[in-house]
């Protein structure tokens, strides 16, 4: 059984909560939970199989100096990868917005992110589809599916257990 590196990138804490739920779920097969901003690219290229996590600020905004946060997160992490090699390597993404308040940027952040790593090579997985959400627009679709988990713990708390749940048990051949 492979190990599974789970890194996120947060500023409130909510990404940290999903990505400890996560780790809480696969049990032995996953180690602690990183903040991107403590981490390198080599520590991500350690693992076979990575669950990365992102919130969307503002008007699709990585996290990031520039959106505010106090420190460096996806936004600074993103450009290190460039040129890095994640071929071999697969890659699960959760991504968390709020449909009603940006509703043309609804986890934009993850399209950002799955661009970085399918330039570097991953496999990616755990496209999920867009049915249950009301938004406009997002940077994560492609078709009718985001690029990963899509959370809205703003407007739609009481379905991310359910969502986050039936997201692991698809991707969970990547690590058995």
């Amino acid at each position: 059984m492979a190990k599974v590196g789970i890194f996120f990138g947060t500023d409130t804490g909510n990404t940290r909560k999903i990505a400890k739920q996560i780790a809480t779920q696969l049990g032995d097969a996953a180690d602690k939970p990183v903040n991107i901003s403590k981490a390198s690219v080599d520590d991500l290229l350690a693992y076979d199989v990575l669950i990365v996590g992102s919130p969307t600020y503002g008007d699709g905004e990585l996290p990031g100096l520039s959106a505010g946060h106090d420190n460096e997160s996806w936004e600074e992490f993103l450009p290190k990868m460039i040129g890095a090699d994640f071929s071999g390597k697969t890659v699960a993404l959760f991504g968390l917005g709020d449909q009603e308040g940006y509703p043309d940027n609804f986890v934009d952040a993850l399209g950002f992110i799955y661009d970085a790593f399918d330039e570097a090579g991953a496999t990616i997985v755990g496209m999920t589809s867009s049915a249950g959400y009301t938004f406009n627009k997002s940077r994560a679709l492609q078709g009718d599916e985001f690029v990963g988990l899509a959370l809205d713990e703003d407007n739609q708390k009481d379905l991310s257990a359910d969502r986050l749940s039936d997201w692991l048990e698809t991707i969970s051949p990547a690590w058995k």
